[in-house]
């Protein structure tokens, strides 16, 4: 009988220990809160985007998981909308929907679900093309944020889009770019007059070997790349979105009157296309207000005419690893004022360098410059020196100015010809990208040569505003013939 009760009694101590132990611990992690201000939560996403086109008086929802990846539990102390009650948003967390919650607790290793919806009529054309709000989180004194993305107007939206199709972009809503959007090989991409192409932070129109972008615009409606945020802060702020990027091996590309505008890059071409004409043919286009480069060609072959490119923070044009390359009649312009520019507007260069992990220099790869010809063009802006040449003999290097106006601090060159140096060509407005020629006394005035225009496989008769450059037989330099106004 002894035994019997000292088994018995065994039996309940452990029972009432492991009651004990398993509310202690229910307690412990229920009611520590951890107060620690390096503490941060972890989100499933650090952008919602709303890309669903919206017929009629739209409302869509989204969700994402915040975590924590502590071992306590951890206290929201406040989530809101940093729009507040004038967000196009709402959030949901627990069937609480708000612009604003307190106190959110979330369990030691473990997450919750914030939902988020937002309602838009995207047939107001008040609205602003893009809706943008976040959603912040303050832990501990740490503030945090999701970003809140969707479109307030109708248009097709393509996110991180690989076509594997001739396609059409037409005129009929605009079209926005989330991410990239690629053209795969053996397929096309034309896009028709007067459409208008919104380029999201980064994105990029990349189009690869074996593919090509056929851009038609007209001189009454010109295809326009640009940001999406179309607020007038934004206007002409450079940087927004990534580039176009011709990659290695795409063929026939031409580009007739577009504006592309306030990107990173404006064109990357690399290297030769897959075919004997150019890689790229462009013409009457205005690349503006780049942070880096509006046209970078690599070891490429491009013609250009008639063609504005203007206010860079890197170069205006840069053709780089040799190449082949045509320009008549472009106005090379760069006044540059949001940081200080070190580079010249156009650089010319015929090779390129390996740098190893360490950074240093293991070899120069040579690559032969077969032809730089610039015909009756304009190379200016508000540095000392706005050509660059950088060169190596182990490769040619070819090139001729013909009649071109340039800034530059070298001034004897059998390479020139017939050119003028260091003469402001008296834009009329270069402050606003107005590039045309404001007085009759520029020195640009009838200076240019026809033979430059005669010999040109491209017809360049007329300026980038349709008006007749050979009508008095002495054309006027850059892509625009001087008008009175």
């Amino acid at each position: 009988m002894k035994l019997q009760f000292g088994k018995y009694q065994i039996f309940k101590g452990i029972f009432f220990l492991l009651l004990i132990s398993m509310v202690a611990f229910s307690c412990r992690k229920d009611e520590i809160i951890d107060t620690d201000p390096s503490i941060k939560l972890s989100f499933s996403t650090d952008t919602v985007i709303f890309d669903t086109v919206f017929t009629t008086l739209g409302s869509a929802t989204k969700g994402f998981k915040i975590y924590n990846t502590n071992n306590n539990t951890v206290k929201i102390s406040s989530l809101r909308l940093a729009g507040g009650s004038n967000s196009f948003y709402t959030i949901n967390v627990d069937g609480v929907a708000a612009t604003s919650l307190k106190d959110i607790e979330i369990n030691g290793n473990d997450s919750i679900y914030i939902f988020v919806r937002v309602r838009i009529d995207p047939t107001n054309q008040n609205n602003p093309f893009i809706v943008t709000d976040s959603i912040l989180f303050e832990t501990n004194g740490n503030m945090q944020d999701v970003d809140l993305v969707a479109y307030g107007q109708n248009a097709h939206f393509y996110a991180n889009t690989v076509y594997q199709v001739n396609g059409i972009w037409t005129n009929d809503l605009p079209h926005v770019v989330y991410g990239y959007v690629i053209i795969d090989s053996l397929y096309s991409l034309t896009i028709t007059p007067g459409t208008q192409v919104y380029m999201h932070r980064n994105s990029i129109l990349a189009v690869a070997s074996d593919a090509t972008l056929k851009i038609q615009g007209t001189l009454t409606d010109p295809v326009i790349f640009q940001g999406d945020r179309l607020e007038e802060d934004y206007k002409d702020l450079p940087g927004q979105w990534g580039a176009i990027w011709l990659s290695a091996g795409s063929y026939d590309n031409e580009i007739d009157y577009a504006i592309i505008k306030n990107g990173i890059i404006g064109i990357r071409v690399d290297t030769l296309g897959n075919s004997p004409n150019p890689t790229l043919r462009l013409t009457n286009t205005e690349i503006l207000n780049m942070t880096g480069y509006g046209l970078l060609a690599q070891g490429s072959y491009v013609d250009a005419a008639n063609c504005v490119f203007a206010n860079c923070g890197e170069s205006a044009v840069v053709l780089s690893i040799g190449g082949t390359y045509d320009f008549r009649h472009c106005t090379i312009g760069n006044f540059w004022n949001h940081t200080v520019r070190q580079t010249a507007s156009l650089v010319l260069n015929n090779y390129y360098l390996l740098i190893n992990e360490l950074g240093f220099i293991t070899d120069t790869i040579a690559r032969d410059l077969h032809k730089a010809y610039f015909g009756n063009c304009i190379v200016y802006g508000n540095n000392e020196n706005e050509l660059f040449q950088s060169r190596t003999v182990q490769a040619a290097f070819n090139y001729t100015f013909d009649h071109c106006l340039l800034k530059t601090e070298i001034l004897t060159d059998p390479n020139y010809v017939e050119c003028l140096f260091n003469q402001d060509p008296l834009f009329t407005d270069y402050n606003n990208n107005d590039y045309s020629l404001d007085s009759i006394i520029s020195p640009a005035v009838n200076y240019g040569a026809m033979d430059v225009i005669n010999s040109s496989i491209l017809d360049i008769t007329f300026d980038i505003e349709g008006i007749s450059r050979t009508a008095d037989g002495e054309p006027d330099l850059g892509a625009y013939e001087y008008q009175e106004r």
